[in-house]
């Protein structure tokens, strides 16, 4: 998608109804549905983290960001996600959050972004996150220089691969609910991307079609 067009396509975004739930569940792991159905929302008081879902030009055509965690002792190690992290005490909000941690993961500050509108928030069981995600857009091309303490790459994803549904596939992959689970995912050129981040792509992909579409 040339970018001149995504940017005229800015305020049908901000506007268009979150799908949600229903969105997310086209990507979500079968053992995160089957927990979901037994969760009590008045006991688990879930941390509270947020995510960038950031758009740019590279060339004249539209790209969103993604990273490759870091390998580390944890569920989401080694996993391809947005820039993003835990919320501090010190954030004043959970966007806050979302443009510090984009600032820290891949050293692109808030001055070159803006705010285009939050998400529907996806909640992790294994690790017991609640994420916010954000999107947002640079009109200029970042630099980016990832953390190599927690970002060992960055990929930089045309927007066409996510409209792409031949890139929507089922892959086996060894997950902290078991070995070898059969999952939906995004397959970008042998990049897999499953879990919380490929539940929030399946909802931005919904709203970027209502978006060209309505």
């Amino acid at each position: 998608m040339e970018f001149d067009y995504f940017l005229e396509l800015l305020p049908k975004i901000g506007k268009v109804m979150l799908p949600g739930e229903p969105a997310h569940a086209k990507m979500s792991p079968p053992e995160r549905r089957a927990a979901m159905e037994t969760l009590d929302w008045n006991t688990i008081n879930p941390r509270q983290a947020a995510v960038l879902v950031l758009f740019y030009p590279k060339g004249s055509r539209t790209h969103l960001v993604l990273i490759l965690r870091n390998s580390y002792k944890g569920v989401h190690s080694s996993q391809i996600a947005f820039p993003g992290g835990k919320v501090e005490s010190y954030d004043c909000s959970k966007q806050a959050t979302a443009l510090r941690e984009t600032s820290e993961e891949v050293g692109v500050g808030p001055d070159f972004l803006e705010i285009v509108r939050p998400l529907s928030e996806v909640y992790i069981p294994p690790s017991n996150f609640l994420v916010a995600p954000f999107l947002a857009v640079s009109r200029t091309t970042p630099s980016f220089v990832p953390d190599p303490r927690e970002v060992a790459g960055i990929i930089e994803l045309p927007l066409e691969a996510l409209f792409d549904d031949g890139n929507v596939k089922v892959k086996s992959i060894h997950t902290s609910y078991a070995n070898n689970v059969d999952v939906p995912v995004f397959d970008f050129d042998g990049q897999i991307v499953w879990g919380a981040t490929a539940m929030m792509l399946g909802e931005l992909k919904e709203v970027l079609n209502n978006a060209v579409n309505g």
